[in-house]
């Protein structure tokens, strides 16, 4: 039976327009074993986006009860502070997040970028030029962002996130820029790459083939998040 890395339990997320409260998670549960992968797909607006900020403690629900890698974030809790620096060190050490946008370092170059977040999870930097070469990139590693192209970006992004060796992956659209050569190949690579180290990989995609590679499927426009 596979361990559960994460469990959310009637999770809900509403802002505010207008002065009237726009729901956009509401009563939401699911799970997701170690290893496993899960796709979010759903129109624009249908709460996949702040559904990855919950999950990596970016935002912080109205309700529900989220239990990530062993350690559990009741909604409405009094220890704001405790909360805030409990989800830190989860994204520190044990959650990697991928943006659409790559969010590199642009003052460091590519092998910098993720020597650096090797160091700051605490692991060893000593195979972050190996990753850059596993995505392919390793004669750009001592380019800097401004110097590569988009897709080249985006894998320099999964290299930070794999040297990290993280328990769990979120990905924000993590081929939405890409053409779909390149885009075909990063995702080969992520999903090949998830698999050999067994962690965790929730995507929000609107891609269909993306969504398609992920063993479970959620749709949070069906589910009529908003």
């Amino acid at each position: 039976m596979t361990e559960s890395l994460l469990a959310v339990r009637g999770l809900s997320k509403h802002f505010v327009s207008g002065n009237e409260p726009v729901p956009v998670i509401e009563k939401l549960s699911f799970t997701l074993g170690q290893g496993q992968s899960l796709a979010l797909t759903g129109r624009s607006g249908s709460g996949k986006s702040t559904l990855l900020n919950l999950l990596c403690g970016l935002e912080l629900a109205d309700t529900g009860t989220i239990v990530m890698h062993g350690q559990v974030f009741e909604a409405g809790g009094t220890a704001v502070l405790r909360t805030a620096k409990a989800w830190s060190a989860l994204r520190r050490q044990h959650i990697g997040v991928v943006f659409q946008d790559a969010n590199l370092m642009p003052a460091l170059s590519l092998l910098e970028n993720v020597r650096f977040r090797a160091q700051l999870a605490g692991r060893d930097p000593a195979n972050s030029e190996d990753w850059l070469t596993r995505l392919d990139i390793g004669e750009l590693a001592h380019r800097y962002p401004d110097q590569v192209s988009g897709g080249q970006r985006q894998r320099a992004a999964l290299a930070m996130v794999f040297a990290m060796e993280p328990a769990l992956i979120l990905a924000d659209e993590p081929t939405g820029s890409l053409d779909r050569h390149t885009s075909d190949d990063v995702t080969r690579v992520l999903f090949d790459l998830q698999a050999r180290h067994g962690c965790g990989l929730i995507l929000a995609t609107h891609d269909s083939e993306l969504a398609a590679g992920c063993q479970q499927h959620l749709d949070l426009g069906h589910l009529n998040a908003i």
